[in-house]
């Protein structure tokens, strides 16, 4: 199944749609961060809501970051989106132990936690950033995003997320959709796609059944026509540079940089998206220190 994302609009213009297939991507977070079932379901979702999301940002150079804080046994759940759709993302906590609601049914909404917050921050290239937040309801990830996006963006929304996991704990098949409807939808325009989210059913079982990002869309929009928008390949990507982290570095202060170049003479720091090690000797250290 690839790993990409098909964006559509009805031809009567009344609903737009996006969907994504992403189990590489999933893979490699859970490769990169070492995730037990718990923690590849809960971010593997927060990837492909995040991926999603940042498609639908319309400008250029423009990124979305999720941010899932609910107070259970993850702690908080970070993914960062491109706005190609190409994200990158890790959860506090990646070996929480299996949380089941019934056999082969991952417990995520206990695992993220209901005491928290939803936040969406869309960087387009302004001063400021825009912020959007809302509490926690559900801590099943989708449901909690559809509610974003009636509480703080006053559009009403359908979105559906899934992963599925191996018996080896690999991941098997990700992705999920979001459905939104533009002015003037009628009531009936809902009950169709209402119709259409529950003939579906799950995404898990829709992906497990070999449905790719335009299947996903197609079936819960089956009875509408439907133009294609975009379609195009996603992945994992970290953009982390040893000229990033020098630069972190240097965000510290000369006070700062002076005290840890006298302490530990050396300094080792770790990307938190790909686990990367970047390690500066103190010569290194002491020549950044000039630089500032």
């Amino acid at each position: 199944m690839n790993n990409e994302i098909v964006r559509v609009i009805t031809t009567d213009g009344f609903a737009k749609g996006v969907a994504v297939t992403g189990r590489d991507i999933v893979e490699r977070a859970r490769n990169i961060h070492k995730l037990l079932p718990m923690g590849t379901a809960a971010l593997g979702r927060t990837l492909m809501a995040a991926s999603m999301m940042g498609d639908m940002l319309k400008e250029e150079k423009g990124a979305l970051t999720l941010q899932i804080k609910g107070g259970g046994p993850l702690g908080a759940i970070l993914a960062v989106s491109d706005y190609e759709g190409n994200v990158r993302g890790y959860v506090q906590n990646p070996q929480v132990e299996l949380m089941e609601q019934r056999p082969s049914k991952l417990d995520v909404g206990a695992a993220v936690g209901l005491d928290g917050t939803l936040t969406v921050i869309k960087d387009l290239g302004l001063k400021e950033p825009y912020v959007g937040s809302i509490g926690l309801f559900s801590g099943e990830i989708a449901d909690d995003l559809a509610m974003y996006f009636v509480e703080s963006e006053q559009i009403p929304t359908a979105c559906a997320l899934g992963v599925l996991v191996g018996l080896d704990q690999s991941v098997t098949a990700a992705g999920g959709y979001i459905i939104q409807l533009l002015p003037g939808a009628s009531e009936e325009m809902i009950t169709q796609i209402e119709a259409g989210v529950h003939a579906m059913g799950s995404v898990s079982h829709a992906l497990a059944e070999g449905l790719d990002a335009e299947g996903l869309l197609r079936a819960v929009l089956k009875n509408f026509d439907l133009e294609i928008l975009e379609k195009h390949p996603v992945e994992y990507r970290c953009y982390c540079s040893r000229d990033r982290v020098s630069r972190a570095l240097i965000s510290m202060g000369k006070k700062d940089l002076s005290e840890l170049i006298a302490e530990q003479g050396q300094a080792e720091l770790t990307c938190q998206f790909c686990d990367k090690i970047y390690r500066f000797s103190r010569e290194e250290l002491e020549q950044l220190l000039k630089e500032m």
